[in-house]
Formats: C-alpha cells, structure tokens, sequence
C-alpha cells in the first residue's frame, strides 16, 4: 500500500513514517507542505492514503483537504492534527476526509487507523469525538475557552473573529484576559501553556 504523510514538522512526520513502514506500509511518501503533498499526488499517486497535517503551510483549514483529496482521485485523505476541536474534526469528516488522527494518538491505534481508512472506513477516535468542546476549562470562560481552543489551532485574532462572528479588537480582549488567567506572556505562550495542562 502507498502511503503518503504530509506534515511540516519533521520528526512528527518521520516518525509517523517510520511506524507505518515497520507495520507493513511498503511505500511511505513524506512531504512538508501542501503544495508538495499535491505535486507528489501527481507524480507518484494517487495514494491509498494521505495523512494531511491540518495546520500546515498551504492548507488554508477545509479547503486544503478539499484540494487534497480532488489531487488524489477520491482516494482516502485523513486529516492529522494536535490541537483540532471536535467541531473541526466533524467539519472535516463532513468535507469528504477519511478521517480524523489526533497526533496523540498510540503508534499502534495510528496503524489501526491507517488500516481501517485504507479499507474505505471511516476514523475517528470515540473518545476525542465524545469530547464536550463547547465546555468552558477551569477559570476561564465559554468564549474564553473556544478562543484559546482557536489560539492552539494557530489562528490569527482576524481568523479566529470570522470563525467566531466577532470583532477583531474583541478577539484582542479576550486574548488579553486570557493571557492574563493563564499567566502567559503572549498569545504564543497562553497556547503553550494550554497544551502543556492539556487544556484543550
């Protein structure tokens, strides 16, 4: 089975890789972006499989795997991700994607999963998707807490206020007392800390 692994994070994507091939995935493809994920579509596909980073340089969210998956002829395309919401990954699943891999996943439930798309399935993790992301975490607000969920996300105060139907200048507010609650120096550091106390 050909399997190509899109991420720009080198040694998520190696090591991704490394155990797919060592369960059997005879090709292995690696690429950092999205526009080399569609010319290595091109040129050596279509995959049996595609593990597409959701937060990597070219994906623009949806419409990346929306692109991905028109480059592989309707082959499977899997949305890869750390720090996606619920929502995103039910979006996602909505948008045509094979499913969702949350990158926290064990090496062995990632091969599984791998397994399980290439047989035409679709994935998703029962307990990432049971999870309640409209819920706010410790002090912080409802809309505190979607906001930071979006920070993690790597969106921008003007990405995160469109996705949000807010102003920008009130993303700016929220991000101010978030950093404040968390004792983050930055918006960089709020998501940090969010991460490292597995707040979302």
């Amino acid at each position: 089975m050909k399997v190509l692994v899109a991420d720009d994070h080198d040694l998520v994507r190696e090591t991704i890789a490394a155990y797919l091939r060592a369960e059997g995935f005879n090709t292995v493809s690696t690429v950092g972006n999205l526009q080399d994920a569609v010319i290595a579509a091109g040129k050596d596909g279509p995959f049996d499989l595609v593990l597409l980073d959701y937060n990597m340089p070219g994906m623009d969210g949806l419409r990346g795997l929306r692109q991905m998956i028109e480059a592989n002829e309707g082959r499977p395309v899997a949305i890869l991700s750390g720090t996606a919401s619920r929502a995103m990954a039910e979006q996602a699943i909505e948008a045509g994607a094979a499913g969702f891999v949350p990158k926290t996943m064990s090496p062995k439930s990632l091969v599984r999963a791998a397994h399980f798309m290439t047989a035409g399935e679709t994935f998703a993790p029962y307990n990432f998707m049971q999870r309640n992301d409209a819920a706010p975490v410790g002090d912080l607000t409802m809309r505190e807490t979607q906001v930071l969920r979006e920070l993690c996300a790597g969106k921008s105060n003007k990405q995160i206020a469109r996705e949000l139907d807010l102003q920008e200048v009130t993303i700016k507010l929220h991000v101010r007392n978030l950093s404040r609650k968390l004792e983050a120096r930055n918006r960089t550091h709020a998501a940090m800390i969010a991460r490292d106390r597995s707040l979302v």
